[in-house]
């Protein structure tokens, strides 16, 4: 056999070792039973494990940038494409629970979600009353930030479907589990899913508070409890004139980071620091400056 003839067949039999191929396959779709994380890559023991089998794989500030969200139980997905990674099995999905646009796709481990061959109903939404977002809200005081997450307790099934190859230390585990929440997750988990999951969907969620023009003290007259005030990259919930409730990530991994309230008072001073109030969010205005809006969802 030629060399050419030999390369072409192992790159065959690499591909019929790695994609499940659907063709024929009645079952199209998935719904998440338990809290699912969804990635960015399908590679989901390198994240979890890593060449020695006990590393979380992280950025510089102690992020794994490869975790998209946490899909809540009862998440339909539309199933695109089943890989075989090693031993896993991986789906490549879409969801409305996550309808923004990807260069990567977005994936799931097969063990968190059941198939079906029938169009699954939309997962269950129903807002909590303002005062139980509210209460929700402070009970996650405290939480780490984690890039990707809105289940402040984690998914405690990471250490069972992906066991590590030895003891971890107590960062790592908590790290593994994906305890704590994002600026966005934090009001996800408090709505029960019901809210946006990005700030690019929230800074155009619900209806636009007047504040362009305004001074702080115009604006902090102006909100109300549940309004967000947010640009393209970060959230801050207003709890009421008083104060905010946000969870942001420290300069250092683990210190000055996750969800804390603050005075809205010296919030708004901040923000306005280095944004300026619009009626609409754009990036930049036109002379160039970064803005900020507010916005006010709660029915």
């Amino acid at each position: 056999m030629s060399r050419w003839l030999k390369a072409a067949a192992a790159a065959f039999l690499m591909l019929l070792s790695t994609t499940v191929a659907r063709a024929g396959d009645a079952q199209h779709y998935a719904v998440a039973e338990l809290p699912t994380p969804v990635l960015n890559t399908p590679d989901f023991p390198r994240v979890f494990g890593g060449q020695d089998g006990r590393t979380v794989k992280t950025d510089h500030q102690g992020q794994i940038r490869e975790l998209e969200f946490i899909a809540l139980p009862g998440a339909a997905f539309t199933v695109q494409e089943t890989l075989r990674r090693g031993g896993s099995v991986v789906h490549r999905v879409t969801t409305d629970d996550y309808p923004y646009p990807t260069t990567t796709g977005y994936f799931v481990d097969a063990r968190f979600v059941r198939l079906t061959d029938e169009t699954p109903h939309p997962r269950a939404r129903k807002l909590p009353s303002r005062n139980k977002i509210i209460t929700r809200l402070l009970a996650a005081r405290g939480s780490r930030y984690v890039w990707g997450g809105n289940v402040r307790a984690g998914v405690p099934d990471m250490i069972r479907l992906f066991p590590p190859a030895g003891k971890l230390s107590a960062e790592t585990e908590r790290r593994w589990l994906l305890q704590g929440l994002d600026c966005s997750g934090l009001l996800y988990e408090a709505t029960d899913g019901v809210t946006p999951r990005n700030t690019s969907a929230l800074a155009g969620y619900g209806r636009g508070v007047p504040i362009a023009g305004l001074s702080t003290e115009e604006i902090r007259q102006q909100l109300e409890p549940l309004d967000l005030i947010v640009w393209k990259g970060h959230v801050i919930i207003v709890l009421d004139r008083e104060r905010t409730i946000e969870s942001r990530l420290g300069p250092v991994p683990g210190k000055r980071d996750g969800v804390a309230v603050r005075p809205l008072r010296d919030v708004l001073s901040e923000v306005m620091g280095k944004r300026v109030p619009v009626d609409r969010f754009a990036e930049k205005n036109g002379r160039g400056e970064k803005t900020f809006v507010v916005r006010r969802w709660y029915p």
